[in-house]
């Protein structure tokens, strides 16, 4: 293949919604809410395992307060990769919030603390946030995500999340683990997005994986690779990669070289594997 649309898989959550986003049929009232709904490759398309995963997002309740390994602690336990990600806001509510990092720094016996007592909901730094806004959240941070929200998430794909405090649910906690690979302190972004050239703007370059967005009329070659494939993620307008029309809704995925035209009003989210910009993905 070199570009091909991604199935979803829609995964129930209890601080799910039923009302998702355009794009998205709606989840039945009186059934159970969609909190996440998961791009995947369909079956028998590809052998390898991907970096990556693309979700959306939709939130009625808190989720946990939770943190992911790095690649050495998780490996370390036999995955074969920890976990960084990344947000892309696509609607919040009014003081919808998430928290990342602390207030202020703790040691890990104060961590642990205040995850048994609850006081970790008021030791989280709970930052308001708006549409439009991008965040990545590396390993090892302590972070939640609030009601009202839709989002897109840009992860390492690996199903390895601690739990350190869930509200006084009977849900299982994972202190020992989540408290040795935190890394309490307050949040400092890893790295301050820039404009690479007029209308693509790298959002994160950091660590696991590379974000960009695209914004103006554009076309060329995507030059993707089997190595490092690239994730497309429509968030408005429509554009044409290969033989696909894509739009918003869903998530494709290119592992070759493809010609692509994006006209005026597209607005496109990318990501792909590895820590470096590749400067060649619009030549």
């Amino acid at each position: 293949m070199s570009v091909i649309r991604l199935e979803t898989k829609r995964v129930e959550k209890p601080w799910g919604r039923h009302d998702l986003w355009p794009g998205f049929e709606n989840a039945p009232e009186d059934g159970p809410a969609i909190g996440e709904v998961w791009f995947q490759a369909p079956k028998g398309v590809g052998e390898d395992d991907p970096e990556l995963l693309i979700k959306y997002l939709f939130t009625s309740e808190r989720l946990s307060v939770q943190v992911h390994p790095d690649d050495a602690d998780a490996r370390a336990r036999g995955y074969e990769r920890g976990k960084s990600e990344a947000w892309q806001i696509l609607h919040a509510d009014p003081h919808a919030t998430i928290a990342i990092g602390t207030v202020k720094p703790m040691t890990k016996d104060e961590l642990r603390a205040s995850a048994e007592d609850g006081s970790i909901v008021q030791d989280l730094d709970w930052k308001t946030v708006q549409a439009g806004q991008f965040w990545y959240s590396p390993s090892g941070t302590v972070h939640a995500i609030g009601p009202g929200l839709v989002l897109i998430e840009v992860q390492q794909n690996v199903d390895l999340t601690y739990r350190l405090y869930d509200y006084g649910s009977d849900r299982e906690l994972h202190l020992k683990d989540g408290v040795a690979v935190s890394d309490p302190v307050p949040y400092v972004a890893p790295f301050q997005p820039y404009d690479l050239t007029a209308g693509r703007r790298i959002l994160s370059a950091e660590g696991a994986f590379v974000t960009e967005r695209w914004t103006q009329p554009v076309s060329g070659t995507l030059a993707a690779t089997h190595d490092r494939p690239v994730w497309l993620v429509p968030l408005g307008g429509e554009g044409r990669f290969g033989d696909e029309t894509v739009a918003p809704g869903g998530v494709w995925l290119a592992d070759g070289d493809v010609t692509f035209a994006l006209p005026e009003g597209a607005d496109l989210l990318l990501a792909y594997p590895g820590g470096a910009v590749n400067v060649a993905l619009a030549g």
